[in-house]
């Protein structure tokens, strides 16, 4: 039987906070149907600088997202040519020039290109998420294996169900590696080691082991991963949009450099923030309240709780959110 997707993200809009439902049909798979319909919340979520953070849920009740579509991949490596890994590399290079271009044709769609490109665009959506002013949580109301994995680790935050669950990269069962990004988020989230043991052995973690790695940030029952998601959405959404975004980006993308480099990427970001007005503002604002009251407001009693929970220093003058 031929692949067909069936995939849906069902939005709820919670004014500055999206939850969104992936509903990935009767065995909850992930396919180009989600895909596409992602990179499109994206989209939007960059655009509207009311949209501060998106959480995402499984619409499955024990299921957070299953895994890719098998038939999907399946089919896509059956319909083209075997290449090796010389020519692998070629295809997924000239993959990134054309997604770029947004063009595929006809001539296209029976070759290797057609994999690549839909591969590229998923990478290319995850990217954005890493590299947006936009804070994307993965409430794990369940099981998650592969690109449903994938996906979570693609997220800036992880809150995960307590009980019978798992969570990992079983593609070397099925003859293949993980290729959502699997065995560069995870080893970049747990170390080198760990992240080659899971994924030579397959075996995925509970949630206990997911937590002691760092694989997710914390585990609550099930019942209430949902809203311990949106409450951590709702704290760091009260960040600047702006300052969040540079801060991901010095994070996701300088981490990975040398550390020259590195340092090259956290001033860039650095700078355009500190010349911003909103930075200004409060930078200003910190400095006349140090001046009126003869003390720095981080070390005034009570201020630096004030300012955690506010997202900011609460100061003598308002600022406009950016």
């Amino acid at each position: 039987m031929p692949y067909k997707d069936k995939g849906h993200l069902a939005i709820e809009d919670r004014g500055s906070v999206l939850v969104v439902r992936v509903d990935g049909g009767r065995h909850q798979e992930f396919g180009l149907d989600i895909a596409q319909q992602l990179e499109k919340l994206v989209t939007r979520a960059d655009r509207d600088p009311n949209i501060r953070a998106v959480v995402f849920t499984g619409a499955h009740p024990e299921r957070f997202v299953s895994h890719a579509a098998v038939r999907w991949l399946q089919e896509g490596g059956a319909s083209s040519p075997t290449v090796g890994r010389r020519g692998a590399a070629a295809v997924v290079r000239m993959a990134k020039h054309v997604d770029r271009s947004r063009l595929l044709g006809p001539v296209l769609r029976r070759t290797p290109m057609r994999g690549a490109l839909q591969l590229e665009r998923l990478h290319s959506t995850f990217l954005r998420m890493n590299r947006s002013g936009v804070l994307y949580v993965a409430a794990l109301n369940g099981s998650a294996l592969g690109l449903g994995a994938e996906f979570a680790w693609a997220c800036d935050l992880r809150v995960m169900a307590d009980g019978d669950y798992f969570i990992g990269q079983p593609e070397i069962l099925l003859g293949i590696i993980p290729g959502g990004g699997g065995t560069q988020r995870l080893t970049r989230l747990i170390g080198t080691h760990r992240s080659l043991a899971a994924i030579l052995e397959g075996k995925p973690f509970t949630p206990a082991e997911a937590l002691a790695n760092g694989a997710v940030d914390t585990v609550v029952a099930q019942d209430k991963v949902v809203a311990e998601a949106v409450e951590l959405a709702e704290h760091f959404g009260k960040r600047s949009k702006g300052t969040v975004e540079a801060a991901k980006r010095a994070v996701y993308f300088g981490g990975s450099l040398s550390l020259e480099d590195g340092l090259h990427a956290e001033r860039t970001e650095f700078f355009a923030r500190v010349m911003s007005k909103e930075s200004q503002e409060l930078m200003l604002d910190y400095m006349e309240t140090t001046d009126a009251t003869g003390e720095l407001p981080l070390y005034t009693p009570g201020t630096y709780a004030r300012s955690l929970a506010a997202g900011s220093v609460p100061g003598r003058r308002p600022t406009d959110g950016r």
